[in-house]
């Protein structure tokens, strides 16, 4: 490949997954490659240009013709990720997931530059993007067949300063599309956007799926847009609904035990996610009141404010069991509206929870927070979670 000189020479920032697979796709192309790790802030002069890892990716994905579909939003970008991949590798369409869940984009792109592979079916990613890598991404309008945007809540604000800001660069993928395969979720009300799309009316098309409900259905109507643009048929959607296993420590229900079920939901790393969480807690039947929700929340804060969990936990919160570093300021936001136990660490959190439980309780580990005060990972919190639950079982 012919290279502007300036190009050849490549410094990736960073030595995890998407460093990592940046660089090899930069040596694949017979680039001088340095890496430089352990900076927390990169200051960059004017004259040198700065280039996501997604980019990077999707350049290289775009030049061997291989079609994308982009996927981002607040909460539950990888499910539909996951989902649009399956639906299409169920129609025949090679799909691999890629971005932040799965494959960095530069791993998929030097595989397949290197593999040799002719790409005689189609070939499909579907990428999750982050408004991390959006600001440092600049992509022509050609770039995905189709993107969408699933919801935008208030998260990063650690990050981007601003709910303004961070909205502002989720938004900008949909000008890396055709207009009209761009899907703004966030600003669409019910059904009607897809009334012409699908014959049999979406409900219909999702029903019984773990997107049916009130909180996931908005993000069933996405999929299926994406699905659509990329010519996959109702039928072929509607088997994939049915067929989706959902991935892990998105409200998995690792226990029931004693008429009381434990649900880990320790990827609910926002304030807005763990609202979400709540609301999808099923009421134990239509005639009780409703708060049968045991949450166990808290961890190392985001910088969303805990106030706007007020009025589910208003309706549907039992009792509340804080961990990690915000619990005291999770629990000044909160006590009025519902019971609040400062327990520190997760093995308190579940011992206290047990005690309290009744039959028709759901225990809901949905922190609101990041994980790193206390675990390696959200996944680490979830698992020892789990292992508690089974313990005390």
């Amino acid at each position: 490949m012919n290279l502007p000189g300036a190009e050849r020479k490549v410094l990736v920032l960073g030595k995890g997954a998407s460093g990592t697979a940046a660089a090899k796709l930069a040596e694949a192309k017979e680039c001088d490659v340095a890496f430089a790790d352990g900076y927390g802030l990169v200051v960059a002069s004017p004259g040198v240009r700065v280039m996501s890892e997604l980019e990077y990716g999707c350049r290289e994905l775009k030049r061997l013709g291989v079609k994308m579909l982009a996927v981002t939003g607040s909460k539950g970008k990888s499910s539909v990720v996951k989902f649009v991949a399956d639906a299409l590798n169920l129609a025949g369409m090679r799909a691999t997931p890629c971005g932040n869940y799965g494959l960095p984009v530069s791993e998929l792109a030097n595989q397949l530059s290197t593999s040799g592979l002719q790409l005689s079916t189609p070939t499909w990613a579907v990428v999750e993007v982050s408004s991390f890598m959006m600001e440092t991404t600049n992509l022509p309008p050609d770039t995905f067949e189709a993107a969408a945007i699933l919801n935008l809540q208030e998260d990063h604000l650690d990050r981007h300063g601003s709910v303004e800001v961070y909205h502002a660069l989720k938004r900008r993928l949909l000008s890396m599309t055709r207009p009209e395969c761009a899907f703004d979720m966030s600003v669409f009300e019910g059904h009607r956007i897809l009334e012409s799309v699908c014959k049999d009316g979406p409900d219909e098309i999702y029903a019984d799926s773990y997107f049916d409900n009130p909180v996931l259905s908005r993000n069933a109507l996405a999929a299926i847009q994406l699905l659509n643009a990329a010519g996959v048929d109702d039928k072929t959607i509607r088997r994939a609904f049915l067929a989706f296993e959902p991935l892990p420590h998105r409200m998995q229900t690792v226990a029931e035990i004693d008429g009381v079920r434990y649900v880990d939901d320790s990827k609910a790393t926002s304030i807005a996610a763990l609202v979400a969480g709540v609301k999808m807690v099923p009421k134990p039947c239509v005639f009780s009141s409703g708060r049968n929700v045991r949450l166990i929340a808290g961890g190392l804060p985001k910088g969303d404010d805990p106030k706007s969990a007020v009025p589910i936990l208003t309706e549907r919160g039992k009792k509340v069991y804080l961990i990690g570093q915000c619990a005291e300021e999770f629990r000044s936001a909160w006590s009025d509206a519902v019971d609040c136990e400062v327990c520190g660490t997760m093995e308190r959190a579940v011992e206290a929870a047990r005690r309290d439980a009744e039959k028709g309780d759901t225990v809901l580990l949905s922190p609101g927070t990041a994980s790193f005060d206390q675990f390696k990972s959200f996944g680490e919190r979830g698992e020892v979670f789990a292992r508690l639950v089974k313990k005390e079982g």
